[in-house]
């Protein structure tokens, strides 16, 4: 079951405000959907993740080591359907949870909060990774039981090395072979894996890429009011990134949310007053001075 916390966060503005440490990144990936599906239930939908693990997967995995613990959790992601959709890759469906959880089908980072989600359930430390181009689940060791030297003392058992795992191939494990495919099809030929790139990614960069995903999606389709709710998700969650703002504004002003424009460039002049485009930016805002406020349709 899902730990239960101080107060139950569900608003997006309450989310995005919070701390890492207290931000739930399913929570977070339900409110999206909610965005898009006025009447989802939110709690419902949660509960839905809470059933996934089973009743008996805690204590099958008790005992064994970290990558068969892991091998447990593929075995039963994939035992409930979920796969990598390969067919329609860039269907905004594949980034919403309900659609996810429903068809058993996304990309690699719906697909990597489904397995996190199961795996932690059944008690194992399992983050997302957010490797390029490519969303990968990491499981971590506990920590290690201690054992006694020779003359009583404890001393820390060696603690096993995490497990990435990459739930859109179904949770098969990957090798450092199948992580520089990974990256050479992201950056090129050559392209070096380096320890860092299996960092655990924060729940607040998790969402973001998220979104990421959903504002490419409807902006190529142009459905840019879409594109636009994203971005402005994106805003709340970044608040001091100028190049955030720069592309909220444009799409503001393409949407005539004028007044929103102006708050965002006049920002952004805050945060980079001696930006290469700080006078165009300026321009702008004297330009936009004129204009009303409106709403998009």
């Amino acid at each position: 079951m899902r730990p239960a916390s101080k107060a139950p966060i569900r608003s997006f503005d309450a989310l995005a405000r919070a701390g890492d440490d207290d931000i739930d990144v399913a929570v977070g990936a339900a409110l999206i959907a909610k965005d898009v599906y006025d009447a989802l239930d939110v709690d419902a939908l949660l509960g839905r993740l809470d059933e996934l693990a089973g009743p008996r997967l805690r204590d099958e995995l008790a005992g064994l080591p970290l990558r068969e613990q892991a091998d447990a959790v593929s075995a039963r992601f994939r035992e409930l359907g979920f796969r990598g959709n390969v067919d329609d890759y860039y269907d905004a469906k594949n980034s919403l949870l309900p659609d996810v959880l429903e068809r058993r089908t996304g990309i690699p980072i719906t697909l990597t909060l489904v397995w996190c989600e199961i795996a932690r359930r059944a008690g194992l430390v399992a983050r997302g990774v957010g490797f390029p181009g490519h969303f990968l689940a990491r499981v971590d060791a506990h920590g290690g039981a201690s054992t006694r030297s020779g003359d009583g003392a404890p001393t820390p058992a060696p603690v096993e090395a995490p497990v990435i795992v990459d739930p859109f191939a179904g949770g098969r494990v990957v090798t450092d072979e199948d992580a520089r495919a990974l990256l050479e099809r992201t950056l090129g030929a050559g392209a070096e894996v380096h320890p860092s790139l299996f960092a655990p990614a924060s729940p607040r960069a998790t969402l973001v890429r998220m979104l990421t995903n959903l504002k490419a999606v409807w902006a190529g389709r142009g459905e840019h009011t879409k594109a636009f709710v994203a971005i402005d998700r994106i805003a709340l969650l970044e608040p001091d990134s100028a190049r955030v703002l720069r592309e909220r504004a444009g799409v503001a002003l393409r949407l005539g949310i004028h007044a929103l424009a102006r708050t965002d460039l006049a920002r952004v002049l805050e945060l980079e007053p001696d930006a290469p485009d700080a006078r165009a930016i300026q321009e702008r805002l004297a330009t936009l001075r004129s204009h009303p406020s409106t709403a998009p349709n």
